[in-house]
């Protein structure tokens, strides 16, 4: 049984910093692509960064410049490092990750339980 569990989010003024992380644990073969999503109340969910086995990244444009996205394979770890945060990135924040379970098994997709990120004075 593969589980995601975030970490990181909490209450941060306009201007702050914040970083989040993902952890997956059970039993995986290999992770391809580790992304973080937000969904802010009212909206349809959204990519805000992604990155590779390989690790190239894409980011939203909306967080481009402010956040970064980076892994640690080892720990089967994806962190968002989010600087210059502003009310417009209250949301809450999702891990999904892109795996295998065995060698010459097909993908699968797991999402994380979202951890909340509020940006207020």
């Amino acid at each position: 049984q593969v589980q995601l569990v975030e970490a990181g989010g909490g209450l941060v003024q306009p201007g702050g910093s914040l970083r989040l992380s993902c952890a997956a644990s059970g039993s995986i073969f290999s992770i391809n692509v580790m992304g973080w999503y937000r969904q802010a109340p009212g909206k349809q969910r959204e990519l805000v960064a992604g990155i590779t086995r390989d690790e190239k990244t894409n980011y939203s444009d909306s967080v481009k410049g402010r956040f970064t996205i980076s892994r640690d394979n080892a720990k089967n770890t994806v962190y968002l490092q989010m600087n210059s945060l502003n009310p417009e990135d209250t949301a809450v924040y999702y891990c999904k990750y892109i795996l295998r379970l065995d060698r010459r098994g097909p993908e699968y997709q797991y999402w994380g339980q979202g951890t909340p990120v509020t940006v207020s004075s």
